[in-house]
């Protein structure tokens, strides 16, 4: 049931679209998904995430694993079910959430050993483990288990964490082709640090197990934005042509277009959903602060331009008030605006590629960007 088709790309940058099949459902690329880590995107329903161009959700392994757990995902037959969604999901393997949230987490061989940042619970996450948890998930796109590192790295550390990838990552495919009815995608994931070369061996390491597809990880994780353009470039350009490319973790609009204009077809990011919730709306001229006293009395919409739920109905007057105030309805219609931005902003760039002007469309993206409020 997976499959993924290229249709075009542009001649004068690297931008592509393609169609991704699941068993859930075709998806364009390149697309965004927005996070959905507990099995919710923020402040939305299933029914909203369709009516703004949603084609697939991401959620996250580690904290479904520990909440609700997969005894109770299980009897729904996977998370769709449970959450009420039907078309594709992709989930995340957990290495990330364990480096970032467990407690006490030892890193061997075998895998993560950690304490729930939840109640202390211990637990080991291995390569099999990560796969048994997605496929209870019935994720559509699974992860594989990965050793992320900081920034900065050292060399030697950096190093390190791609070969025991690599090696998680042979068991994740060992484990996945055999105790799965391969209606999914597994993808491997790319880590390196900040160093082209060893970035470029994760790549080769990774296409050599030929994945159905694969990620680049390691990426705005602090290191300067020319540096994060700089190893998704070469991540990306070491990756099968043939194959999905999935830039994991990123970004704002303007990483969504330079890494798209670079190859990717795949993106994951809260930023739409959280700085929704923190007053900050994404527009084509740039960021808009909704908190600004300026809109105190401003019957424009967000974006005169946009048509969202938010944009038809709302004014900037009534939107600062809801935020200042604290109702939770500001969540929803903030959060409805910006998923609808970054998901027209998807469809623009694919239609862009399809009739062969990228490179015009990132030209003219730029030019009517704005530095962001204070």
């Amino acid at each position: 049931m997976f499959a993924f088709k290229l249709n075009k790309t542009c001649p004068h940058t690297r931008a592509r679209a393609g169609e991704l099949t699941t068993a859930h459902g075709t998806i364009p690329t390149p697309i965004f998904m927005p996070v959905g880590t507990l099995g919710t995107v923020k402040s939305l329903t299933p029914e909203d995430l369709e009516d703004v161009g949603a084609r697939i959700i991401l959620g996250n392994t580690y904290h479904l694993y520990l909440r609700p757990g997969m005894e109770v995902i299980g009897q729904f037959g996977g998370l769709h079910r449970f959450m009420n969604w039907s078309r594709p999901i992709l989930t995340d393997s957990g290495g990330f959430q364990i480096f970032s949230l467990a407690r006490l987490a030892k890193l061997t061989e075998e895998g993560y050993a950690f304490q729930s940042h939840i109640d202390g619970s211990r637990h080991l996450l291995t390569p099999e483990k990560a796969v048994e948890i997605q496929t209870a998930i019935n994720s559509d796109i699974l992860m594989c288990l990965d050793q992320c590192t900081a920034y900065p790295a050292e060399r030697q550390d950096a190093r390190a964490a791609l070969e025991l990838t690599a090696r998680w990552a042979q068991r994740c495919k060992d484990h996945w082709q055999a105790a799965t009815p391969q209606q999914n995608g597994l993808f491997g994931i790319v880590q390196g640090g900040m160093y082209a070369d060893l970035r470029v061996r994760s790549a080769a390491q990774l296409a050599a197990m030929d994945f159905p597809g694969y990620s680049v990880g390691g990426l705005s994780v602090g290191e300067p934005k020319e540096l994060m353009l700089e190893m998704g470039a070469v991540s990306l350009n070491a990756l099968p042509v043939e194959k999905p490319r999935y830039v994991m973790g990123v970004g704002t609009p303007e990483d969504l277009v330079n890494l798209t204009a670079l190859g990717a077809d795949m993106f994951d990011c809260v930023m739409p959903t959280r700085n929704a919730r923190n007053g900050q709306l994404f527009t084509a001229g740039g960021t808009l602060n909704i908190a600004n006293a300026r809109h105190r009395e401003d019957p424009s919409p967000i974006d005169p331009a946009c048509t969202c739920y938010t944009c038809r109905n709302y004014s900037r007057a009534y939107l600062r008030h809801l935020y200042k105030t604290r109702e939770l309805l500001s969540y929803r219609l903030n959060t409805l605006h910006n998923l609808h931005y970054y998901l027209s902003l998807m469809a623009d760039m694919r239609a862009a590629i399809m009739t062969g002007g990228f490179d015009v469309f990132q030209r003219d993206f730029f030019a009517r960007r704005t530095p962001v409020s204070p």
